[in-house]
């Protein structure tokens, strides 16, 4: 599978305070073929799911106003877009902490800083069967 267009055709949800890590997923995912539409905050990141319906979102765990926990529990409140996959970024990876993410019903998890060298495939690693996702590599 190309790099070029591992995430052609979807829109995915970044909603993260800080801008330089925000803007490092961006492009990552934009240069992965991925329509990708940017928050900076759980509340905008709220407005965001619901206008747009991306196939999946990754959400900073620590932002003010609105945190990560708080803007999955809001998308799971609003049948519209309960079922869209959060994936948790954290810059505190500490033991349990996936464990607590999993248990509080995120799809999945990853730690910051991203790498900018793997972040695209641990990411397809990560969301690989998402259905969305997953139709479009098979045969791949």
């Amino acid at each position: 599978m190309s790099f070029a267009n591992a995430f052609a055709g979807h829109k995915i949800l970044v909603v993260d305070d800080e801008p330089d890590s925000r803007e490092v997923a961006t492009i990552l995912l934009e240069m992965a073929g991925a329509e990708v539409i940017e928050a900076s905050d759980g509340e905008h990141g709220l407005a965001a799911a619901r206008e747009h319906k991306p196939v999946f979102i990754l959400a900073d765990l620590s932002m003010p106003e609105m945190s990560g926990w708080q803007l999955l529990h809001h998308l799971k409140q609003d049948e519209t877009i309960a079922d869209i996959p959060v994936i948790a970024l954290t810059a505190h990876a500490m033991a349990g902490d996936k464990e607590r993410v999993l248990a509080a019903g995120f799809y999945s998890y990853m730690a910051k800083p991203l790498r900018p060298e793997t972040f695209v495939d641990d990411l397809l690693k990560l969301v690989a069967d998402i259905p969305a996702i997953a139709q479009t590599h098979t045969g791949d």
